[in-house]
């Protein structure tokens, strides 16, 4: 397994590694290495449980409808 040193890790990004690494219950060093997988590994997305959420926030949503001119009102206003 391969070895890397970090340096110079600015002040505040090493407090919050150190915290989440705490709330983890992690070493800071699993914590970086869970940290570098959440952002190099690409995660496969499962369309079925996309649809399955677009349709529970569309069934959610279907007894509130908005007009076009109720949404660029609202949005001219700042509340969107």
């Amino acid at each position: 397994m391969a070895t890397v040193t970090v340096k110079n890790i600015p002040d505040e990004l090493y407090k919050r590694l150190k915290l989440s690494a705490e709330i983890n219950r992690r070493s800071i060093n699993s914590e970086i290495i869970v940290c570098i997988e959440n952002n190099v590994i690409s995660h496969r997305i499962n369309i079925d449980e996309v649809l399955k959420d677009v349709r529970q926030i569309r069934q959610l949503t279907a007894g509130h409808p908005i007009r076009n001119e109720e949404f660029n009102q609202a949005k001219a206003e700042g509340r969107l």
